[in-house]
C-alpha cells in the first residue's frame, strides 16, 4: 500500500445546492497560492460546471479515479463522478439529491478505508433534506461511525472535535435536544470521550501529554449542588476515573470562565457537555478557519465548521477558508498517522 502522504484526499460534494461547489472551486483556484494538498472531488461534474459558470469562474475539470488524481490536480480539478440526481439550482435544496449526497460520503469512506485516498473531507450537508429521504442518522458524525462499524465489524464511538487556531473543543453529547442532555450524560460516556480524545491528540496531533479541561454541565459547575447535582454525581467521578488512568483531565470547570485567553493556555482541549457549549466558543474564536474533525474513526475525517449556507450559494460571496483549513489539517493528520490512523 502506498504511503498516505502520496495519496489524494477524498472531498465529498455535500448538498449540491449549498456552498460546497462554490468553496470547492474557490479552493482549487487557490491551490498553488495556498499549497493545497491534492484532492479528488466526489460528486456531479455537471453541478460543478454549472456553478463555475454562474460564478464566472474558469475551471478545467477531469473525470478520473484516485490513482491519477494527484497528477491531474495541478492542471485540472479531478472528479470521481457521482450524479446529483437532478438539475441543481444553487440555494434550492431538493430531496432528490439526497441519494447522491449519501453515495459520495459512502464512496469517500470506502476509498480511504481501502487505502486509495489519504483521508475524508466532507462538504456541508443539509440534514433536513436527508431526513426527508429517510436518512436514519442525526448527522454526518454518526453516519461515518456507522460506516466504519460496518466496514470493520467493530463498534466505533465517534468524537466531534472543533479544531481552530485558538481553541480545540469537544461536545460529549452532540445532536440531541438540550432537554435530553442531562439524561444522556453518564460518567462512562464522559470518560470514554476523554479516552478517545487523549489517544487521538497523541497519535494524530503529536501532543505527548494532552491536557483536558472538562466543563461542568450547570452554571458555575453546579455551585456545590445548589445549581444541579450532575457535576458532582456524573462529571466529577468521570474525571477521577480518568486521572487514575494517567489522563490529565481536570474539572468540572465553570464553562463561563473557560474560554478567555489566560484560561485557554492551561489546556489543549475543552471537553464540553453539550453541542452549543463547545461550538459557540469554537466558532466565535475561529469561524472562518476552524475545522470539524471526527476522532475515534479508523480513517481521518475533517470538514468545514459551517453549514450549507443556501442563502449565499451561487452568489460568489462564500468563503473557502474553513474548507482550506479542513483540507490542510486532513493532510497533516494523515501524514502523521501513516497507513494506520
Amino acid at each position: 500500500m502506498p504511503p498516505r502522504s502520496s495519496l489524494p484526499l477524498a472531498l465529498t460534494q455535500g448538498d449540491p445546492a449549498g456552498i460546497g461547489p462554490d468553496i470547492t472551486l474557490a479552493a482549487w483556484l487557490r491551490r498553488a497560492e495556498l499549497n493545497l494538498p491534492p484532492f479528488l472531488f466526489l460528486g456531479d461534474a455537471a453541478v460543478l460546471a454549472a456553478r463555475a459558470s454562474q460564478l464566472g469562474l474558469t475551471v478545467p475539470f477531469a473525470v478520473t479515479d484516485p490513482t491519477n488524481a494527484r497528477n491531474i490536480f495541478p492542471d485540472a480539478l479531478p472528479i470521481l463522478p457521482i450524479e446529483a440526481g437532478m438539475s441543481v439550482i444553487a440555494g434550492e435544496p431538493d430531496v432528490a439529491t439526497a441519494k447522491g449526497t449519501i453515495a459520495a460520503i459512502e464512496t469517500a469512506v470506502s476509498l480511504s478505508m481501502s487505502g486509495q485516498t489519504s483521508a475524508v473531507v466532507t462538504n456541508p450537508i443539509a440534514k433536513s433534506v436527508l431526513y426527508d429521504a429517510g436518512f436514519g442518522f442525526p448527522g454526518h458524525t454518526e453516519f461515518l461511525a456507522d460506516l466504519a462499524t460496518r466496514a470493520t465489524g467493530k463498534p466505533v464511538m465517534p468524537v466531534m472535535l472543533l479544531a481552530g487556531p485558538k481553541l480545540r473543543a469537544i461536545p460529549v453529547t452532540i445532536h440531541i435536544a438540550l432537554k435530553e442532555v442531562p439524561e444522556a450524560l453518564t460518567s462512562d460516556l464522559i470518560a470514554e470521550t476523554c479516552r478517545i480524545t487523549d489517544h487521538d491528540l497523541r497519535s494524530r496531533f503529536g501532543i505527548s501529554k494532552p491536557r483536558l479541561a472538562v466543563a461542568g454541565l450547570n452554571p458555575h459547575a453546579g455551585e456545590n449542588g445548589a445549581l444541579g447535582k450532575e457535576d458532582d454525581e456524573i462529571v466529577r467521578p468521570a474525571i477521577d476515573m480518568l486521572r487514575s488512568e494517567g489522563i490529565d483531565a481536570f474539572g468540572p470547570l465553570p464553562a463561563d470562565t473557560m474560554f478567555h485567553d489566560d484560561a485557554r493556555r492551561r489546556y489543549d482541549v475543552a471537553i464540553c457537555m453539550y453541542h452549543d457549549q463547545a461550538l459557540i466558543p469554537a466558532k466565535a474564536l475561529g469561524f472562518d478557519d476552524s475545522v470539524n474533525v471526527t476522532l475515534g474513526l479508523p480513517f481521518v475525517r475533517t470538514s468545514p465548521d459551517h453549514g450549507t449556507a443556501f442563502g449565499i450559494a451561487g452568489k460568489g460571496i462564500a468563503k473557502e477558508d474553513s474548507l482550506v483549513a479542513a483540507l490542510k489539517l486532513a493532510s497533516e493528520i494523515s501524514s502523521k498517522t501513516g497507513n494506520n490512523p
